[in-house]
């Protein structure tokens, strides 16, 4: 009588769970809800949505038009104008100036016919 019991038990108990689909039985094994959120199945169409609430901060009243982008472009335009005087008064330099310092910082020495050698710098005997 035991056996047959056991046997209609486990009958019961086998048929039952083959009815199961793939993830009530991965659930049933876990001991956890089938209808639990996934990402293939993110939830229940029925859920109410939540709309977000807009945030208490207000926007700015604008006092009027501001002029950033016209003190930009003046301060670009005195630095512009201050490189410029300073390469000015950079070419006023002897070595810029003068043609016989031709490619050199300083001038360079003249010497007699005998002792010239090939300049590297600006490819002249001197």
């Amino acid at each position: 009588m035991k056996v047959l019991i056991a046997l209609i038990f486990t009958f019961i108990t086998c048929t039952s769970f083959a009815q199961l689909t793939g993830k009530e039985k991965k659930a049933a094994r876990k001991g956890s809800s089938p209808n639990q959120p996934t990402t293939l199945n993110p939830g229940s169409s029925n859920a109410p949505t939540v709309s977000p609430r807009h945030s208490g901060k207000k926007e700015k009243k604008s006092n009027g038009p501001t002029y950033n982008a016209q003190k930009e472009f003046e301060d670009r335009m005195q630095a512009r104008a201050k490189t410029y005087r300073k390469n000015e008064k950079m070419l006023m330099r002897r070595q810029f100036n003068d043609p016989s310092y031709f490619g050199h910082k300083h001038k360079p020495k003249k010497h007699s016919a005998a002792k010239m050698r090939y300049c590297k710098e600006c490819g002249i005997r001197h």
